[in-house]
C-alpha cells in the first residue's frame, strides 16, 4: 500500500504504528519536523530506536554525549543516524531547522548505543555496466544484520537515478518493509509496484510492504528519487538477503541476450 502525505509541516508525522496504522509492518515509523532550538526526548522502555537525519542539523544527546549531525543533500550526502536499544534516552536538539525519520520497534536485547557517521555508512552502486544500465541506483546501508546482530530492524537508503529501476530484478523476503520517498523536485513522480499492484509515487509519500511480495520500483526521466528502506526481522527469521524472483533471475546472467542487441 502507498500513501502519501500531503505536507512535511511542523511536529511528527506518522507514517507506521505497531499497534495502528500499517501494524503489519511492526514498527513505528515517524518523520519529525524541528524549528531551530526545539528539542524532542525519545525513551521506550520497550523499544529500541534509531534517528536518521534527513535535513538540518542537530545535536544527539545520549548517555552524556553529544554528536552533532548536518545534511543538506540527501542525494549528495550519506547519512548520520543514532541507534539506541530500550530505556536509552536520547534529547535531540535542531540548530536550525530540521528533519529527522524515527524508526521504532520491541527489542528485549540491550546493546551498545551506535553513532553512524557519513564516513562509516556503507554504500555500493549496483545495476552497473549490466542491462544497459537501466537499474544502476546508489544502495547505502545504515545498519543490518551483518553489522547490528543484535538489532530487531533495518536501515538503509537508496538513491534512485532519473529513469532508472531499483529493487531490481524484482525480489521478495518475508520480513516486511517500509520505504519513504523524497524527490530533488517536488513535482518529481515514480511507479511502485507491490505484487500485481501498481502505485504513483510522489514527494513524501511511503510505502508498506507486506513480506512475500515483490516490490520493483522506477523514477520518471528528469527526477531523482531518494527512499530511505526499513526492515523488521521476524523472530527467528532474520532479514539477511533478498529473494530474487525465478522468472526473472534470467537478467542476472551477464552475458544474457536482450533485445535489440540479439
Amino acid at each position: 500500500m502507498l500513501r502519501k502525505i500531503e505536507d512535511i509541516t511542523y511536529g511528527k508525522h506518522v507514517l507506521s504504528e505497531m499497534n495502528g496504522l500499517h501494524s503489519d509492518m511492526l514498527m513505528d515509523v515517524d518523520v519529525y519536523k524541528f524549528k531551530a532550538g526545539e528539542t524532542h526526548e525519545i525513551t521506550e522502555a520497550e523499544k529500541e530506536v534509531a534517528v536518521l537525519l534527513l535535513d538540518g542539523e542537530i545535536e544527539f544527546n545520549y548517555e552524556e554525549t553529544t554528536r552533532l549531525g548536518k545534511r543538506t543533500s540527501l542525494f549528495d550526502e550519506d547519512p548520520t543516524c543514532l541507534h539506541v536499544c530500550k530505556n536509552k534516552k536520547v534529547i535531540l536538539k535542531a540548530l536550525i531547522d530540521t528533519e529527522v525519520l524515527i524508526q521504532m520497534t520491541t527489542n528485549v536485547t540491550e546493546f551498545e548505543s551506535k553513532f553512524y557517521s557519513p564516513e562509516t555508512c556503507k554504500s555500493d552502486v549496483f545495476g552497473d555496466g549490466v542491462l544497459g544500465d537501466t537499474s544502476r541506483r546508489v544502495v547505502r546501508t545504515v545498519f543490518d544484520y551483518f553489522n547490528a546482530p543484535y538489532s530487531k530492524m533495518v536501515m538503509g537508503e537508496v538513491i534512485n537515478y532519473p529513469g532508472k529501476w531499483s529493487s531490481y530484478p524484482p525480489h521478495h523476503h518475508p520480513q516486511p518493509e517500509i520505504y519513504y520517498y523524497r524527490f530533488n523536485k517536488p513535482q518529481g513522480f515514480g511507479c511502485s509496484i507491490v505484487g500485481d499492484d501498481v502505485y504513483k509515487i510522489a514527494h513524501n509519500s511511503m510505502s508498506a510492504i507486506p513480506g512475500d511480495l515483490v516490490h520493483p520500483q522506477t523514477t520518471a526521466p528528469g527526477y531523482a528519487m531518494y527512499y530511505c528502506w526499513m526492515i523488521r526481522h521476524l523472530d527467528n527469521n532474520p532479514w539477511t538477503a533478498r529473494v530474487d524472483d525465478e522468472a526473472h533471475t534470467w537478467l542476472l546472467d551477464p552475458n544474457a541476450v536482450i533485445w535489440p542487441e540479439k
